[in-house]
């Protein structure tokens, strides 16, 4: 009989926070949030406020689909040098590259605006998206490379998801306030600027470890190119046998009910007339605090009682948001509601999206550390980002026959009902996978 692992205390749990690692992946998570809501559901109610039909939002939202199809060029990421800044390194060299154009794309957006050419600013907006998933890639492969235990890898995960997560309060919340005050494009300005933070974390940096002395194939050559792109797909399969099948699907639909839900909630909040001032105060309050709140709960339960209990947890918290953006649809603008949908919603967010994280960093294999992971994130998000294209059309379609308030609210809790696949499957995995498979790979 298998004995049971001995799950660290709480003391050692604190300890852990210690590690140079935290603070630079708290750093690095904080510049990889930062496009995320800026090509995503904040640009969503620039859209609307500029009078954007729905259905045209919900196409727009295709944008992230970029983050979506990451596996496609992780391979090059993965295992070649960046054009201009290869000589800072591998990792270091991308993610300069990456954050240069990130930045380019934001200040490109803020100068045309949706009225100065809407074609241009989809461009503009894809370029972003496009640039943020390379840089997703990268910090995704540099957390579990730094990792040296399982134990690790979550506190590292958690640092990650906190920069994460502040990043989208600050363009998801307080990005409200600012535009408020000096309009969305200057507002995007702002955010383009506080993304160099980015840039400097990297440049004091060093490369991970086993960067060092990397022994690969050229990726340009035969060997390179099976080795760089077929490799890490036959080596995930080869690891997790008849269960990789199970973890992709449970992957897929973990987060399907938020992602479609996503493009259509803060056009709600400008059809219900919440102002910029009340959106930006509650979520940089109440946001803020749930946010945390539900990240630290994650790490810690992750620790202390392994990731299976976590990931399942995740599962059933996650559509508790959609139900209460259909609460907030049928209440209208009423303060105490929003207040209470915004802690829903950010404490939900911020612990599904640590246990899932963990999760997926626990199933990569040495060596092809970025290119699994971006597998493994892509099928996450895949479905969901297809999907969430229609959110504005479903919207739309449901308003023919009923107000629009209650085509939201309707739309919120179909979405909300796409959670139990997902439950179901990780509380599948939980009972019938193998001991041992989500330990993380050591260098």
């Amino acid at each position: 009989m298998a004995t049971k692992a001995v799950r660290p205390g709480w003391r050692a749990v604190l300890a852990g926070l210690r590690h140079p690692s935290v603070l630079l992946l708290l750093v690095l998570g904080f510049a990889a949030g930062l496009p995320f809501m800026l090509v995503g559901n904040t640009l969503g109610f620039w859209l609307r406020a500029e009078g954007v039909e729905l259905s045209a939002i919900g196409f727009l939202s295709w944008v992230g689909l970029a983050y979506s199809m990451k596996f496609v060029w992780a391979p090059i990421v993965d295992r070649a040098r960046a054009p201009i800044f290869g000589r800072f390194g591998r990792r270091r060299g991308w993610l300069l590259l990456a954050q240069s154009c990130v930045i380019a794309g934001v200040v490109g957006m803020a100068w045309i605006t949706p009225k100065g050419g809407f074609f241009a600013f989809g461009l503009l907006a894809l370029l972003t998206a496009f640039a943020s998933a390379t840089q997703d890639i990268v910090i995704d492969a540099w957390r579990i490379e730094c990792a040296e235990s399982s134990d690790q890898l979550a506190l590292l995960s958690t640092a990650y998801q906190l920069g994460y997560r502040a990043a989208l309060l600050l363009t998801d919340a307080l990005i409200f306030l600012i535009a408020a005050q000096i309009g969305w494009s200057l507002s995007y300005g702002v955010m383009a600027g506080l993304a160099g933070v980015g840039l400097i974390a990297v440049l004091l940096a060093g490369e991970p470890k086993s960067m060092a002395s990397p022994v690969v194939a050229p990726l340009w050559t035969a060997r390179g190119l099976f080795d760089g792109i077929v490799g890490p797909f036959l080596a995930f399969f080869k690891e997790h046998r008849q269960w990789a099948l199970l973890m992709l699907a449970a992957i897929s639909v973990y987060r399907l009910a938020d992602f479609i839900m996503g493009p259509m909630a803060n056009p709600l909040y400008a059809d219900l007339g919440i102002s910029e001032e009340v959106i930006g105060t509650v979520r940089g309050g109440i946001g803020l605090a749930a946010t945390i709140g539900g990240t630290a709960a994650a790490g810690f339960a992750a620790l202390r009682f392994g990731l299976f209990p976590t990931l399942i947890a995740g599962a059933v918290l996650g559509p508790l948001s959609n139900l209460a953006f259909a609460w907030l649809a049928l209440s209208g603008a009423d303060a105490t509601v929003f207040g209470i949908t915004m802690a829903i919603d950010n404490f939900s967010a911020g612990f599904a999206g640590i246990a899932l994280i963990a999760y997926m960093s626990s199933l990569t294999s040495a060596g092809y550390t970025a290119t699994q992971y971006a597998l493994l994130s892509s099928f996450y998000a895949l479905l969901g980002k297809v999907l969430k294209g229609f959110s504005g059309v479903a919207v739309e379609h449901l308003a023919l026959t009923r107000p629009l308030l209650e085509a939201y609210a309707v739309f919120f809790v179909a979405t909300a009902a796409l959670a139990l696949p997902a439950i179901a499957l990780c509380a599948w995995l939980a009972w019938r996978s193998p001991a041992g498979v989500s330990s993380v790979p050591q260098p």
